[in-house]
């Protein structure tokens, strides 16, 4: 076809007169430019690496450095006590240059010596200031004199319009907490879910680790934590998600949805379009380093934002023993699955990002290609979903040579995956909360073969024109890629949009090369494994029950009313929710993040506290109003502490779980550890929160709400709940179990959240005539931010 010759840059044919080159201008101009393009890119990163490097300087900084050290010696004063001296006593001989010169370049020398020192004293400095957390663990009104003069220095040391990775090297590393703190929070935090006798036993244990064993393996951990950037970050992704031999779809990756009730255009391929586009601008802000600092909400500390750096061009490659991430530097084009066929589609042509009416062109040209799958094409996706040593297997057999190591290169180390769905889906129909549990699962894990769930995030496009993506966890957590993913939702709908038909705006370029199908040669042994991979994923996807809960009675603005913190309250109504579904207290799993230091990802914050356990009982028990809110409250503080401690590097998971590597690497068996480490996270939670204010509306444009996304349950008999509190007047749930459990229901469970909610805010709202005791005890609040 006439475009495809256009991708080759020269031809030739061997003649009798010798060899006959033809080359195409046209191919040659667009390698020049691509070139070009990279180049370009080259430049802006080591520009940014320079700003980054001597933030919270700045460049020219030095300039007027050199030019007060060259000001004072004209004063015939020597600020450098001798030094300037010294230095032009060792400059290499010559000639050419005079006494003056010889003293100009020596103060220049010294000015750039003493620059550089002044930026390392500065972010030395501002590393120490970001190590103070006292001031959220001050009461609400009631701010310390040094947490006052602290905010003053770190507004002095904090510099100006920061770049995203300006805050990297002051942030502090991640503190290890003493084996004393630990045990003794933990076994807090058991106490109200073991029995006496229980309990008595596992604190032996835990007295007899923390005088024996656990001094020698806190030791190692403490010269990690001396050596590396973070203790905990490179055990946790290790150990936790690349070691892991099972499936990773609905184990390990999540899903965001679209907006829950408007959909911008029914058009297919125009949806693709703005949504593809949109991503592509904010990879090139990402590239730039044009995205603002992540911060908590409402204050000026910044959060770290390493796992930023892996969001686009990043696949996982399965092993027999471990996986791996690989990050490439950059990709022009995506991966696009349709109807069995795969194809390759560029976004940039001439060094330029193609327009999203361009991209809408190319995409339809995908969705009106009647070829069929090639033999074993269709199902190839499988091989993610399923176990994976035999997918690192059959990786090693049959694709790492020839056609099919090329077209599995193209998927690996394109920007992201795009699935384009025959189906529709999103919140429709007679029975929309029907429709949006089918729409959840099918973002969770699709047909199990119609995703590549080891690219870092996929993208799905259905018919109607909902979306959605799919994201693998392990080089990121959700919050990273929930920035992105409101920021490519408010671009499409608000600054982006649509014409009067539906389709992008803009022109259609009718010469853009055809998309590329990409193809295989997959034998019937490699056919036959990918049908065993689909056979156990598809037992894993059938398992599965979802159920997304749309809550809205009310929301974080009536819960505020009533002076409580909105995901202490929600994290009690789940609580309360689990403890009548099951009639017991489970160990809980709730995320928080260790952002505030380098290299920080998740802590855990144990949500079932004695204190909520005594608050649960007193309120099914019937307990007199007034006893049950002071209860509550106490529950709500308590709750509210540990998450901060958690924050701050005062958890207890992430530590015993190093400790336990570290006793693995030595060879040494805890009885501790083990047991705590085969503990159940019957109920996993986490809340996503909006992070894009600035770009939604809620008031204005009521029905642009964005309904979350959620996750699979981390225990065969447990719950995975993920929750968001959006606006002030709505939450969302999304919950899973496992159909194979008798004993979970997520439906049943969501009606049971539903109650809770109505009983605990009617319970805090019977006497609004007494003043409640505040239990926001700290300013700003910090768990607005949080992690899955």
């Amino acid at each position: 076809m006439a475009e495809a010759h256009q991708a080759v840059a020269f031809q030739f044919t061997i003649t009798p007169e010798g060899i006959d080159l033809q080359l195409s201008h046209e191919a040659l101009r667009q390698v020049y430019l691509s070139g070009l393009r990279s180049w370009k890119k080259r430049i802006v990163r080591l520009k940014n690496n320079v700003i980054t490097g001597v933030y919270p300087a700045s460049p020219s900084s030095w300039l007027f450095v050199v030019i007060a050290i060259l000001a004072t010696m004209y004063t015939r004063s020597d600020p450098s006590m001798g030094l300037i001296a010294k230095i032009q006593e060792h400059l290499p001989a010559s000639g050419s240059l005079s006494v003056q010169c010889q003293t100009v370049v020596s103060a220049v020398v010294f000015s750039t010596i003493l620059w550089l020192s002044l930026i390392f004293t500065m972010k030395l400095c501002l590393k120490q200031l970001l190590s103070y957390h006292r001031w959220m663990f001050e009461q609400h009104g009631k701010v310390s004199t040094t947490t006052k003069i602290w905010v003053m220095l770190v507004r002095i040391f904090s510099g100006r319009q920061p770049l995203l990775y300006s805050y990297q090297g002051s942030l502090p590393n991640l503190p290890v907490p003493s084996i004393k703190d630990t045990i003794r929070r933990y076994l807090e935090s058991v106490r109200a879910l073991k029995s006496d006798s229980e309990y008595e036993r596992m604190t032996a244990l835990a007295k007899d680790f923390e005088v024996s064993l656990g001094n020698r393996l806190q030791w190692y951990l403490k010269l990690k934590a001396m050596w590396a950037s973070n203790y905990v970050s490179d055990w946790w992704e290790e150990y936790i998600y690349l070691r892991g031999r099972g499936p990773i779809m609905v184990n390990s990756n999540y899903y965001g949805m679209d907006f829950m009730y408007v959909t911008p255009t029914p058009i297919q391929a125009a949806r693709a379009g703005n949504t593809l586009h949109a991503l592509l601008m904010y990879r090139r802000k990402l590239n730039k380093e044009e995205i603002k600092p992540s911060r908590i909400p409402g204050t000026f500390i910044p959060l770290c934002a390493a796992q930023c750096e892996r969001l686009f061009n990043t696949s996982r490659i399965p092993g027999e023993e471990t996986d791996s991430v690989v990050h490439w530097q950059d990709s022009e084009y995506v991966a696009v699955y349709h109807r069995g066929r795969y194809f390759r589609l560029w976004l940039y042509q001439a060094g330029r990002m193609l327009t999203p009416r361009e991209i809408e062109y190319q995409i339809q040209r995908i969705l009106d290609d009647k070829s069929s799958p090639a033999p074993g094409e269709e199902k190839l996706g499988a091989f993610t979903a399923g176990e994976r040593i035999p997918w690192a297997q059959t990786r090693k057999e049959f694709f790492s040579s020839g056609v099919n190591k090329r077209s599995l290169d193209c998927i690996e180390k394109a920007a992201f995956f795009v699935t384009l769905e025959d189906e529709e889906q999103g919140m429709r129909g007679d029975d929309p909360a029907v429709s949006l549990d089918r729409y959840a699962k099918s973002l969770l894990h699709g047909k199990c073969y119609d995703r590549w769930f080891d690219k870092s995030f996929s993208v799905v496009i259905y018919k109607n024109g909902k979306n959605g993506l799919n994201a693998e966890h392990s080089w990121a957590d959700a919050p990273i890629v929930s920035h992105m993913w409101e920021f490519v939702l408010g671009t499409d709908a608000f600054h982006l949009g649509y014409n009067e038909e539906g389709h992008c705006k803009g022109d259609v370029n009718h010469s853009l090369p055809q998309p590329q199908r990409l193809t295989w040669d997959i034998p019937s042994q490699c056919q036959e494994r990918a049908a065993q991979s689909l056979a156990v994923a598809r037992v894993l996807a059938d398992d599965i029950d979802f159920h997304v809960l749309v809550f809205q009675d009310f929301g974080k603005g009536s819960i505020k009313k009533v002076k409580m913190s909105p995901d202490a309250f929600v994290q009690m109504a789940l609580q309360l929710a689990f403890y009548r579904d099951r009639g017991m207290f489970c160990l809980t799993y709730e995320a928080s993040m260790t952002r505030l230091f380098r290299e920080g990802r998740t802590e855990t914050v144990r949500s079932c506290t004695s204190e909520s356990c005594a608050f649960l009982k007193a309120l099914e028990n019937g307990e007199d109003a007034e006893v049950c809110r002071g209860l509550f409250r106490a529950a709500s503080e308590k709750h509210q502490l540990l998450y901060r401690l958690a924050m701050t590097g005062g958890g207890i998971d992430r530590h015993l779980f190093c400790l336990y590597v570290v006793s693995k690497y030595l060879g040494i068996e805890s009885p501790f550890l083990k047991e705590v480490l085969s503990e159940p996270w019957r109920l996993s939670t986490s809340q996503t929160p909006l992070q894009h204010l600035d770009l939604f509306d809620f008031v204005n444009h009521p029905d642009y709400i964005i309904c979350g996304g959620g996750f699979g349950p981390v225990a065969d008999d447990g719950y995975g709940v993920s929750y968001s509190l959006i606006g002030e007047k709505l939450i969302s749930f999304h919950v899973s179990s496992k159909h194979s459990c008798p004993q979970t229901d997520s439906h049943k469970f969501g009606m049971q959240i539903r109650k809770a909610l109505k009983d605990l805010l009617q319970l805090m709202t019977i006497s609004q005539r007494e003043e409640p005791r505040s239990e926001q005890n700290h300013v700003p609040n910090p768990q607005n931010k949080k992690e899955l």
